[in-house]
């Protein structure tokens, strides 16, 4: 799908067609679109290719007439439930007179722009357009963060209860989502560095370069916030998984313990049925008085076993 916009007396206006100064947005472009596009804009075809292959890392690419730049942003899977939260490469195309952003799939950054919710968006201002797109991406990390955060305390909250597989394979996405998201954020990191030694013309002004390190601080503090989360979140899973085994451990000794407490009255009554000679056997009450030293053996193995603090 292929959109036309460009800012109008101040407001965002989708057009029918390419106009100078115009931002051309193309989400999951067909095979026809990206021909189409390649040659109306005299741009290589694999600029509007790279960022639709789901690895492609974060990077500048520069030609004679443009330049690629690639960035990993974050996406939520709210309908997949195996992993929640996963990042995708956009690819922003800078011309002379225009920008294009190539994504795989629609994606909230994007559709915060084309929603004008983003303050002092101008789709003649290319370059700051660019640091616009990755702060709106590094707060949108910041937020799925903390929604992470929250989702794994009521997680926890859970297994303090009951012990499932379903809360521990819940956390242990949350910990890819983590992973791919610290990954992502270093890359975007590298290329935003290799932005700044460019020396873009426009990115030159004071109020420009405020933007670049506001996006700077942004990432950097939601790549500390990913690191801090994981740790959190393998810590939990250790401290679970020692839980577990430590469970286990007290119930395999607490029936090895009851097995052994009834094998001895079982003991006494295995020697009373043989065919031989035994001692009380013409006793009036020797049904009770064996009964009694079986009762006296189990006590005295839960009263050995209390005092080792085996039962």
């Amino acid at each position: 799908m292929i959109q036309y916009f460009k800012t109008i007396q101040g407001r965002l206006t989708e057009i029918e067609s390419v106009e100078k100064d115009c931002w051309i947005n193309v989400s999951n472009p067909s095979t026809s679109e990206v021909d189409f596009l390649s040659q109306k804009l005299l741009i290589s075809p694999d600029f509007l290719i790279d960022p639709l292959d789901a690895d492609e890392n974060a990077r500048v690419e520069q030609h004679k007439n443009c330049m690629l730049i690639v960035a990993r942003i974050p996406l939520e899977m709210e309908w997949n439930d195996d992993l929640p939260y996963i990042t995708s490469p956009i690819g922003i195309i800078l011309k002379r007179d225009l920008i294009v952003t190539v994504c795989s799939r629609p994606t909230e950054v994007i559709q915060s722009f084309i929603e004008s919710r983003v303050r002092g968006f101008f789709t003649d201002k290319r370059e700051r357009f660019v640091m616009q797109l990755f702060l709106k991406s590094s707060i949108l990390y910041l937020r799925y963060l903390k929604n992470i955060n929250n989702k794994a305390d009521e997680i926890q909250v859970i297994l303090h209860r009951s012990t499932r597989n379903k809360e521990l394979l819940q956390l242990l996405n949350f910990e890819k989502s983590l992973v791919y998201f610290t990954t992502s954020l270093k890359s975007n990191e590298l290329m935003m560095f290799r932005l700044q030694r460019l020396s873009l013309p426009a990115l030159d002004r004071e109020e420009e370069k405020e933007l670049i390190e506001d996006v700077i601080t942004e990432t950097r503090q939601a790549i500390e916030m990913a690191n801090i989360y994981s740790n959190i979140l393998g810590n939990m899973m250790g401290a679970h998984s020692s839980i577990i085994s430590n469970n286990l451990n007290i119930t395999i000794r607490f029936l090895t313990s009851v097995t052994i407490i009834l094998s001895l009255p079982i003991l006494v009554a295995s020697l009373y049925g043989m065919n031989v000679k035994l001692p009380f056997q013409n006793h009036e009450n020797a049904f009770w008085i064996v009964m009694l030293i079986a009762l006296i053996l189990s006590s005295i193995g839960v009263l050995f076993f209390r005092k080792k603090n085996l039962f």
